[in-house]
């Protein structure tokens, strides 16, 4: 039982040292916005802004390397463009392999969906860098499973606990927040 204490003690303090960091960074703004999902909002949560900062980068990096590494995850995937910069820093911090996911198949050169291999036989955690209700990333997820991949989960730095969790649950994937919006703002 310490262990599970331990191990939720480890989360708690690691969501509120990446909240300050978001904080500090200029990720949280507020005002009247549309979000991605066609919903307006009066705050904006710009993890772009986060993924530029290299200490809020290294530290979003290290929180999701921390949840997978007890898993069966032999492979991160990002969706472009949020994603991207995510996946890359949590390749390099976990030494997985990387995939990005295009958000539509390209129309020249090789005309793929994917940059990198995508293994069947290796399990997938997609990074996702917002959700809300999820769309981006549930199409991401269905495009890797059409293509013979498996994913494990979604690892999100923000979810602003709309319908995301449910909509990847339809699809069998797990969302796995890094900080809820509850507890941010």
């Amino acid at each position: 039982m310490a262990a599970e204490i331990s191990e939720s003690e480890i989360l708690e303090a690691q969501k509120k040292e990446l909240i300050e960091a978001l904080k500090a960074c200029g990720a949280v703004r507020y005002g009247n916005f549309t979000l991605a999902s066609g919903k307006k909002s009066k705050y904006y949560i710009d993890i772009k802004k986060a993924s530029t900062d290299p200490k809020t980068l290294k530290l979003i990096a290290e929180q999701a390397a921390f949840r997978i590494k007890d898993t069966e995850a032999g492979m991160v995937a990002g969706v472009e463009l949020g994603g991207v910069p995510l996946a890359t820093a949590v390749s390099l911090e976990t030494g997985l392999p990387l995939l990005l996911v295009r958000k539509a198949v390209k129309a020249y050169g090789t005309k793929g969906r994917f940059v990198g291999e995508l293994k069947p036989e290796l399990k997938i955690i997609l990074l996702e860098d917002v959700t809300t209700s999820g769309g981006s990333v549930k199409e991401a997820v269905e495009a890797v499973q059409a293509a013979g991949g498996s994913v494990l989960g979604v690892i999100t730095v923000v979810d602003r606990e709309a319908e995301a969790a449910e909509n990847l649950k339809s699809l069998g994937v797990e969302l796995i927040p890094l900080v809820r919006a509850g507890d941010l703002l």
